[in-house]
C-alpha cells in the first residue's frame, strides 16, 4: 500500500516510524510546506519527499493528515474523493461548521475517514472497554477522568489550540462516550487561570472541571490542568455495580504517594507521546488493518463532531454559568 503523509512534525514522525515497520506499506511520501523537515524524515526513514504541486491522489492508496489543525482543510481538499480512505489527526477542525463541511464532503464523495483519538488504543483503556462491554463492570455509576499536561502552553500554541475544552478535554469526551456506548447529554463546566497568565490573554484557563451526564444518567467528572510539576498524568476510574476499574495508574504515574507500601518510578511520563507511545503504535496498526480490509473503521469522524459539540457546550456553560444540554449545540 502507498501512503501520502501530509505534515512533517511530531505526529508525522510517529506515524511514519510505525508504518515503515509494516511490510504491507510499500511506499510513503511526505508532503510538507517546509522541505527541510520533510528531508529530515526522509533521511531517517527512507521515505519519499513530494512537493505539494506534484501530488496526485490517484498515486496513493491512502492519506494521513498530520498537519496543524488550521491546515487540515487544505490537505483534505486535496485528498477527499470517491472510495478513498483517509486518516486525520484530531480534531478534524476547531469549528463545528467546518467539521460539518468536511463530513458532508466525505458523505457525498463516498470517502471514509479514521480520526486520531489515540487514547482508545492504550492497552489498559482498551481493556476497560472490553470489561464494560462484557458486562463485567455491571451498571455504570460514575466515570472520573484526569488529564494533566506537564508544561504550560506557549502563546503560539494557544493562538491556534481552540482552548482547553476543544484541545485537551476533547479526548476525555471521546473516551467517555466510547466507554459508555452513548452520548453525553448535558454538561456543567468551569475554567480558571490559577498560575499562568498567558491563558487569560486567550480567554482560556490553565485549570478546568466538568460535570457531565449521559442520556441514561451515567455521572462523569473530568478535571484538567495545563501544568503538572511531576509529569504528564492522564488516567481514569470507572465505578459500576459489579466492579471498579482504573486505567493510567501505573509505576510511571507522576504522583507523590503518601501512603506506605506502593512504589512509583523516579522516571514519570515526560509528555503525551511518552505516555501514549504504545497507544499511537496500536492506532496506526488498526489504521493499516482497516486499509487492508481486515477490520471496520475503528474511529469514525462522527466521534470528532460529537467531541467538538461537547466542547462548545462546555464553553457556553463556563461563560453563562449554567447546565447546558449538548443538544443545544448538536442540532437535530
Amino acid at each position: 500500500m502507498r501512503i501520502a503523509v501530509f505534515g512533517a512534525g511530531r505526529m508525522a514522525e510517529i506515524r511514519i516510524e510505525d508504518m515503515v515497520l509494516d511490510s504491507r506499506i510499500t511506499e510513503i511520501a511526505v508532503i510538507n510546506r517546509s522541505p527541510q523537515r520533510a528531508e529530515a524524515l526522509s533521511a531517517r526513514f527512507g521515505v519519499k519527499v513530494l512537493p505539494e504541486e506534484r501530488f496526485k491522489p490517484e498515486d496513493f492508496d491512502s492519506y494521513v493528515i498530520t498537519t496543524g489543525t488550521s491546515h487540515h482543510a487544505t490537505a483534505l481538499d486535496l485528498v477527499i474523493g470517491p472510495n478513498r480512505k483517509i486518516f486525520c489527526e484530531k480534531p478534524i477542525a476547531l469549528e463545528l461548521a467546518e467539521t460539518d463541511q468536511v463530513l458532508k464532503r466525505l458523505s457525498e464523495s463516498g470517502a471514509e475517514m479514521q480520526v486520531g483519538f489515540q487514547r482508545r488504543f492504550d492497552p489498559p483503556i482498551a481493556k476497560a472497554k472490553q470489561l464494560i462491554d462484557a458486562g463485567s463492570v455491571g451498571t455504570l455509576y460514575h466515570l472520573r477522568f484526569m488529564s494533566n499536561d506537564i508544561e504550560p502552553s506557549s502563546r503560539e500554541f494557544l493562538a491556534g489550540s481552540g482552548g482547553i475544552f476543544r484541545d485537551l478535554h476533547v479526548h476525555d469526551f471521546d473516551l467517555a462516550e466510547w466507554l459508555c456506548s452513548e452520548q453525553i447529554a448535558e454538561v456543567y463546566a468551569t475554567r480558571r487561570v490559577r498560575e499562568f497568565q498567558q491563558y487569560a490573554e486567550f480567554e482560556d484557563g490553565d485549570v478546568s472541571l466538568i460535570h457531565a451526564m449521559t442520556n441514561s444518567g451515567v455521572q462523569i467528572s473530568i478535571s484538567g490542568t495545563r501544568h503538572d510539576p511531576r509529569g504528564h498524568d492522564v488516567r481514569f476510574e470507572i465505578f459500576g455495580s459489579k466492579d471498579s476499574v482504573s486505567a493510567g495508574l501505573a509505576p510511571r504515574t507522576p504522583l507523590n504517594l503518601l501512603d506506605p507500601g506502593i512504589a512509583l518510578s523516579d522516571r514519570p511520563y515526560s509528555g503525551f507521546v511518552d505516555r501514549f507511545r504504545e497507544a499511537f503504535r496500536q492506532e496506526t496498526k488498526a489504521y493499516i488493518e482497516w486499509l487492508a480490509g481486515n477490520r471496520p473503521n475503528p474511529c469514525s469522524p462522527d466521534s470528532a463532531r460529537s467531541g467538538i459539540c461537547i466542547a462548545i457546550a462546555c464553553e457556553i456553560s463556563a461563560r453563562e454559568k449554567r447546565v447546558v444540554k449538548v443538544s443545544e449545540v448538536r442540532g437535530s
